[in-house]
């Protein structure tokens, strides 16, 4: 009887701890499930599209990379081209997320279309207008060399829609050149183009900003155009109220006007928006 008695305390007792075993791992499976869920929802994949001048390209591309290094889960595809043509496409419906200008107009025209999330346009950058040559040019030494003989065929931005063609006519208009240069111009669809174009010496000069003028090794730029002979060079940029993503999109914003960001820019000759 009492060898009875105590192997039921022995079942017993098993069944106890059996019991408990199996509720402790339903526990932590279920603890592991959240963790997991918890992860996954951390980690969402983001696409972020960015239209962004062209002029833009080389230091964005660098700020790319420093970015997704710290958020491995946000894409970052970029679209470069002409402020003026970037506008439009957003106008149209083309999808983006973040649009940087490199002038106020372009921006300021999708603010009055209510096509920006309120709030979220600031001004991140300023530039510098530069007139460059190709590099074992000699001849043209100064801005009022467009308007000799020295000069046979000069690259401009496209003013209707390039913001450093319509400097580069505030420039010419203001110096009193523009009569003499626009019979020799060649208009390029963005700032990059009228690089390539002095570059290769398709032209014998050509206006441009700074900072594309610096990251070339086959220009020299000969001349700075006088501050007051332009508008500012401003660069704004703002989330778009389409994006589908204007929490990240303004995490990255916030990222762009950060001192990691701002480094990259100043190191390309930009200067910091006030």
């Amino acid at each position: 009887m009492r060898r009875s008695k105590k192997m039921l305390f022995i079942i017993l007792a098993l069944f106890v701890t059996s019991l408990a075993a199996g509720c402790g791992s339903t526990s932590s499976t279920s603890s592991n499930d959240q963790k997991n869920a918890s992860s996954t929802k951390q980690e969402k994949a983001v696409t972020l599209t960015v239209s962004a001048a062209a002029s833009l390209k080389d230091s964005m591309n660098e700020i790319k990379q420093l970015y997704t290094k710290e958020h491995p889960n946000i894409a970052i595809t970029y679209n470069f081209g002409a402020s003026g043509t970037l506008q439009q496409q957003i106008e149209q419906g083309a999808p983006a997320d973040i649009f940087m200008s490199a002038a106020t107009k372009q921006m300021d025209e999708l603010k009055s279309k209510n096509l920006l999330v309120n709030d979220t346009a600031k001004n991140l950058l300023q530039n510098d207008v530069v007139l460059i040559v190709p590099k074992d040019s000699s001849n043209i030494k100064t801005f009022d060399d467009l308007a000799t003989d020295k000069a046979q065929k000069i690259a401009l931005g496209e003013p209707k829609s390039v913001p450093v063609g319509q400097y580069s006519q505030e420039i010419l208009t203001n110096l009193k050149l523009m009569d003499k240069v626009q019979p020799k111009a060649v208009y390029g669809k963005d700032v990059k183009e009228v690089l390539t174009w002095v570059e290769t010496k398709n032209v014998d000069a050509g206006i441009v900003y700074k900072t594309d003028a610096l990251v070339s090794k086959k220009v020299n730029i000969i001349a700075t155009a006088p501050e007051d002979s332009h508008n500012p060079v401003v660069y704004p940029a703002a989330v778009i109220k389409s994006s589908k993503n204007v929490d990240a999109a303004k995490d990255f914003l916030k990222f762009l006007s950060g001192d990691k960001a701002k480094a990259v820019f100043e190191k390309y000759g930009f200067k910091i928006g006030k």
